[in-house]
């Protein structure tokens, strides 16, 4: 029997969202750009879909613009803004633990001149709220600070940022990648005060390749790329209608955040028990992480070596983000652990849909592994 435990990294897409993606792609399968019968049924549902991730962000429809994913999405944002912005300032803040997809477009932003801040951890995980109050000045354009970090589940101070913004009374656009916390925790894009936000399909048990952006009324972003007009020309492209359809299924389906939330918890807080009863092991996330992520380190084993071990007991787990490839975490150097550590350290990622026996077979296996490969 299977045991998936990497869902910060893919999820397995629910059957309802498979059969309303064949039902787009087979029976409703119009352009939603066509103004005949069929293009304006294929529309009737892409406004729909619109609707349904709206509504769950507490957003409004026209707000919502459909991507390819996590990485459009946050490439879209960050580099729309600055573009949008750049006249304003010249200073971007953001963190040392945010996705490739928004260190590398840091990265190139610098190539072309701006200031990047990249703000340190406490020792929690999280950003000093009195650092970003000293690095967002009159010269900042754009703050991008993800909501949820992917390897060890920390609750970045999103809200914070909004408020020191506010109260500043700059113009500079808050973006958040929302892609670990999209129904993982209750959003409210208006509570938490951001411009833009990112998230992504195949996170939440929908398919991959499908993602969504939200920018609100009052900002202002450029388009990146130039097409047929599509998505109030920010996006232009024919709409995936069949993914965009399985990813509102799936919002559809997972709407009930409160009560999968608390699942979650008790399986992390059933599996940071056990952890704890092992000498070897070491937990990084903090205990105000949420639940859907748990990072530890197995003792001196590589995790490449614990990986494999766990594989072939069809236990599925990671060493950190996928789009790492393997390469050392730069989150968890980033708070400060040695390289062993670093080197060592396990993933664990929750979905609704995980046991009480997935924590306790884990468990098992990683005793057993220590044990055997502290021995090999």
């Amino acid at each position: 029997m299977e045991h998936y435990l990497d869902n910060s990294a893919t999820t397995k897409v629910l059957e309802s969202s498979a059969q309303k993606a064949l039902f787009l792609m087979t029976e409703e399968y119009g352009n939603p750009s066509s103004l005949h019968t069929r293009g304006f049924r294929a529309k009737c549902e892409l406004d729909n879909a619109r609707e349904t991730i709206a509504k769950s962000l507490g957003a409004d429809a026209g707000e919502i613009y459909f991507t390819s994913g996590g990485t459009e999405s946050n490439n879209l944002a960050i580099f729309g803004a600055v573009q949008a912005q750049k006249r304003r300032g010249n200073r971007i803040v953001t963190t040392k633990i945010e996705h490739p997809s928004v260190l590398e477009p840091m990265k190139e932003l610098e190539k072309q001149g701006f200031e990047v801040i990249y703000l340190k951890l406490k020792p929690d995980g999280t950003i000093s709220t009195e650092e970003l109050q000293q690095a967002i000045d009159g010269n900042t354009i754009l703050v991008s600070m993800m909501l949820v970090n992917n390897e060890t589940g920390s609750v970045q101070p999103v809200k914070a940022a909004a408020d020191i913004i506010r109260r500043k009374k700059l113009t500079a656009l808050l973006h958040t990648d929302a892609v670990q916390a999209y129904l993982k925790m209750p959003i409210s894009v208006t509570r938490l005060g951001v411009d833009l936000l990112s998230l992504s399909g195949h996170k939440i048990h929908a398919p991959k390749g499908v993602g969504a952006l939200y920018v609100a009324k009052k900002a202002r972003i450029l388009p990146t790329h130039f097409g047929g007009g599509q998505e109030k020309k920010i996006r232009s492209g024919t709409e995936s209608l069949p993914l965009i359809g399985a990813l509102a299924e799936a919002v559809q389906q997972g709407e009930d955040i409160q009560k999968n939330l608390a699942w979650v918890a008790e399986l992390n807080a059933a599996l940071r028990k056990n952890l704890s009863a092992i000498p070897e092991i070491q937990i990084h996330s903090a205990e105000t992480a949420l639940p859907y992520i748990l990072n530890f380190s197995a003792g001196r084993i590589r995790s490449e070596t614990m990986l494999h071990f766990l594989s072939a007991e069809d236990i599925y787990v990671s060493s950190g983000s996928a789009c790492g490839k393997g390469k050392p975490s730069h989150v968890l150097a980033a708070l400060g652990l040695d390289k062993q550590e670093v080197d060592s350290s396990i993933r664990v990622s929750f979905s609704r849909f995980n046991t009480k026996e997935d924590v306790e077979v884990l468990t098992a296996a990683l005793k057993e592994g220590i044990h055997t490969l502290h021995h090999a």
